[in-house]
């Protein structure tokens, strides 16, 4: 009967991904703010973004990075691509960054929030100072972008599309902080879409739930961890742009973290053991 079901939902699902209506010249010329660009699916959205005609503002961390990745989206193509490092754990810098793409492009129609700030796995990391600064860097820099975004996005009737993680809808082992802070991503941006739809404001938000991030800290960070293998960078980039052109108020990328998630509430002994697949459970915790 699970056999079945899963079979069942598995079909739903590719139809529905199948079919978005996703015209990529809606995205020719568009404003888009885009954070943490300096590598991974943040660097493959940046050059996506590039190769369908729109205006950037990217931004980083490292300055030397986020040079190279400006220099191969001109020559994708990016009409206009404008640059700002910028260290998100600072309380200070978020409202620095939206201005500063307010005045280069004049407005924005995306705000693409993907950087990303990960520590070590394991409960070594569970101290007060390390779970602060995930918070700032992971929930708090994302909520201070969107505040200061939020007028513009209004004026343009555009997106906010938001790259979480699995992590933020199915706890799991070794990940305590990291998991707090994506479960509040959820959290916030869901209840910010019940009350701009209240209020009748015309501005869609994505939520984006992916795998292990095709970047070296991510896999360092669960090394000897987890079993899952990286998201594929492009693939799962230009998943998220799809749907965050289409207005979809969510993105799975691979499909199976949909079905997943439902089975969160349907079927949590089965949760449980899909779980315990991607974990390696006979790893010791850290002291």
């Amino acid at each position: 009967m699970k056999v079945l079901l899963l079979t069942g939902l598995g079909a739903l699902f590719f139809a529905y991904y199948w079919d978005d209506n996703f015209d990529p010249a809606s995205l020719h010329g568009a404003r888009v703010l885009l954070t943490g660009v300096s590598a991974g699916i943040g660097e493959e959205l940046a050059y996506h973004y590039a190769r369908l005609g729109s205006h950037l503002v990217l931004t980083a961390h490292t300055e030397a990075l986020l040079q190279q990745v400006v220099g191969n989206c001109r020559k994708l193509g990016a009409p206009k691509v404008f640059y700002i490092a910028a260290d998100m754990a600072s309380p200070e810098v978020p409202e620095r960054v939206v201005q500063f793409a307010l005045d280069k492009l004049g407005g924005l129609d995306y705000l693409v929030l993907n950087h990303l700030g990960a520590a070590p796995a394991g409960t070594r990391v569970r101290s007060s100072q390390s779970t602060r600064w995930l918070m700032q860097m992971n929930f708090l820099s994302y909520v201070q972008l969107t505040s200061s975004a939020l007028p513009s996005l209004t004026d343009s009737k555009g997106s906010l599309v938001v790259v979480s993680s699995l992590l933020g809808r199915v706890p799991t082992s070794f990940s305590s902080p990291y998991s707090a802070a994506k479960f509040a991503l959820d959290s916030f941006f869901s209840s910010l879409r019940r009350e701009l739809d209240v209020q009748e404001v015309n501005v869609a938000i994505t939520m984006c739930v992916l795998g292990l991030r095709d970047r070296a800290s991510a896999a360092e960070g669960v090394r000897g961890i987890t079993r899952v293998r990286a998201a594929p960078g492009p693939k799962a980039a230009l998943a998220v742009i799809r749907g965050g052109a289409t207005r979809a108020s969510g993105v799975f990328y691979p499909w199976r973290f949909h079905l997943l998630c439902l089975l969160r509430s349907w079927m949590p002994h089965s949760r449980a053991w899909f779980v315990r697949q991607e974990l390696n459970i006979t790893t010791p915790a850290a002291a």
